[in-house]
């Protein structure tokens, strides 16, 4: 689960600063938001519109008049 937290925290594995986010084990996230060191953060998934490629063809060649 990815958190962002509220406050400073620091482990043999890391050290965290107010407003970093991490990934963290679901239960270890959950004990962390409960104890007010750190918020979810919801991932929103954007959908952008993207124009498709134009299509790419051959050039036609034209025939030499004999």
């Amino acid at each position: 689960m990815k958190i962002r937290m509220t406050m400073g925290l620091a482990g043999p594995h890391y050290a965290l600063a107010p407003g970093d986010e991490r990934e963290f084990p679901q239960d270890e996230a959950v004990r962390l938001i409960k104890a007010g060191f750190a918020v979810p953060v919801a991932e929103v998934k954007v959908e952008h519109a993207v124009k498709p490629p134009p299509e790419r063809r051959a050039p036609v060649r034209k025939k030499a008049a004999p």
